[in-house]
């Protein structure tokens, strides 16, 4: 094979690979403010005309320092987003950004980001988390580590994982930042219970090995959604 063939060869493999995994577009230009009310669908947002982007479309006054309300939740947490939905400049930038609230004996429950890697900062409080391994023939792995103010701990894209606040009487803050400017999520019990319309308690019954009037109690659940 003639070296330059050989070399354009590797240059289109690599470039494959570097598409295959990027989480989100790379920018082409410094940036792409989405223009969110484009009627243009794309994969993320159409570029705003870059005459018309101002600083605003690069900031938001979000209020993360201040406290979210955590008592309506049933799960005794809120989570405040900053995604590309909510600023415009994120868009192809591969960055978002969440404020988590945990009430006492609070937890973010097991879901997943579908998108998008999480690195997750305790700015008060003790915070117990962890994440569990996709399939393999020895199981499902947990990795969990108990938390205090000051520490970092990272979730692998794609995997289940979850925070909860073990102390009965103080409240607990943490902030992520996460690889995708939309990096989604399911969380598991809403989706597996909550679905509109409900998957069949047959399918259920059978994949959880219990009665199907368990599973139509689980359904019967008000699954809420603690991202706001």
């Amino acid at each position: 094979m003639a070296a330059s063939t050989y070399f354009l060869l590797v240059a289109f493999v690599a470039l494959v690979i570097s598409q295959a995994t990027a989480s989100d577009p790379s920018p082409l230009q410094d940036f792409c403010v989405a223009d969110i009310h484009s009627p243009v669908k794309v994969n993320g947002f159409v570029c705003k005309d870059p005459m018309a982007v101002n600083a605003d479309d690069f900031f938001k006054a979000a209020n993360l320092d201040k406290p979210r309300d955590t008592m309506k939740s049933k799960v005794g947490s809120n989570v405040t987003l900053i995604n590309v939905m909510r600023l415009p400049g994120l868009n192809t930038l591969g960055i978002s950004l969440a404020r988590i609230d945990y009430a006492p004996l609070g937890e973010n429950p097991p879901h997943t980001h579908p998108r998008a890697t999480e690195i997750l900062t305790v700015l008060e409080g003790t915070l117990y988390v962890g994440f569990v391994t996709s399939n393999t023939d020895n199981g499902n792995k947990l990795f969990a580590k108990v938390l205090n103010k000051g520490d970092v701990f990272v979730f692998p894209q794609g995997l289940i994982h979850f925070q909860f606040n073990p102390v009965h009487d103080k409240p607990a803050v943490a902030i992520a930042a996460l690889s995708s400017q939309n990096p989604g999520v399911i969380t598991i019990a809403n989706a597996v219970f909550g679905s509109k319309p409900p998957i069949s308690d047959d399918v259920l019954a059978k994949a959880f090995q219990v009665q199907k009037g368990t599973i139509d109690w689980l359904q019967a659940q008000f699954w809420e959604n603690n991202h706001y």
